[in-house]
């Protein structure tokens, strides 16, 4: 059933939203050879991610069209590792992710999931994966000729840690997230010396970052209520 998922949000996190796009609406602005799907992308990725860290499944929905608006604008700069990632990698964990909150809802409550921790054999076979992934992708990156191959590498390891955790529903999703944001501030620093118009996707990912700091406080809060609800 539809519900209006900006109902739940409240002054602080509106607050966040609010300085969030003012401050990706600006870059844009300043860089006014931005591409649409720039625009759009870093708009939309922060919403997304206020949805994210009220554990909301909206928060998923709008991931997975932001992963199609980055993977474009990662491939008009030839980031060739970042569009397989995010079109290949975090688009269809996203999709999956959609499926995997919807049936772990809070108490009922589809506006918030039921935060989830590892098990020792999850977390065995999220070093195991990783390492697999980054292998075979470091190498279609490399034959790709991907630009800042060193850091676009480290990219894809952040990025599959942070949408295997988003799938888990472990509150750690974030932290990796926050990570990849730091890279991904590095890898977009790099190519807007060479084209400005990419200057937004730098403001983005610093709100991007603020953003994903908020949620693993907010999810870690609400995991302490949740296990300690169960406990009762």
């Amino acid at each position: 059933m539809w519900r209006n998922p900006f109902r739940q949000l409240n002054k602080k996190d509106w607050c966040l939203l609010l300085v969030s796009l003012a401050v990706v609406i600006l870059c844009n602005s300043l860089a006014g050879q931005a591409s649409l799907s720039t625009r759009l992308g870093s708009i939309l990725g922060v919403v997304a991610l206020i949805f994210m860290a009220k554990g909301d499944v909206w928060g998923q929905i709008l991931t997975v069209v932001f992963s199609v608006l980055y993977g474009i604008t990662s491939w008009q700069f030839r980031y060739y590792g970042e569009m397989v990632t995010y079109l290949g990698m975090t688009l269809p964990m996203a999709v999956l992710a959609v499926f995997s909150w919807l049936r772990h809802p809070y108490e009922g409550n589809t506006a918030q999931v039921e935060i989830h921790r590892l098990t020792r054999r999850q977390w065995v076979w999220m070093v195991v994966l990783t390492v697999v992934v980054t292998a075979v992708l470091g190498v279609v990156l490399w034959w790709l000729k991907t630009p800042n191959l060193f850091w676009s590498t480290v990219s894809v390891i952040t990025s599959f840690l942070a949408s295997y955790l988003t799938f888990y529903r472990s509150s750690y999703y974030a932290i990796a997230y926050a990570a990849n944001d730091v890279v991904l501030i590095i890898l977009w620093v790099l190519a807007s010396v060479k084209d400005p118009g990419f200057t937004p996707m730098i403001g983005c990912f610093s709100m991007f970052l603020l953003n994903d700091l908020y949620a693993f406080s907010s999810w870690k809060g609400r995991e302490k209520t949740q296990h300690t609800g169960e406990r009762k």
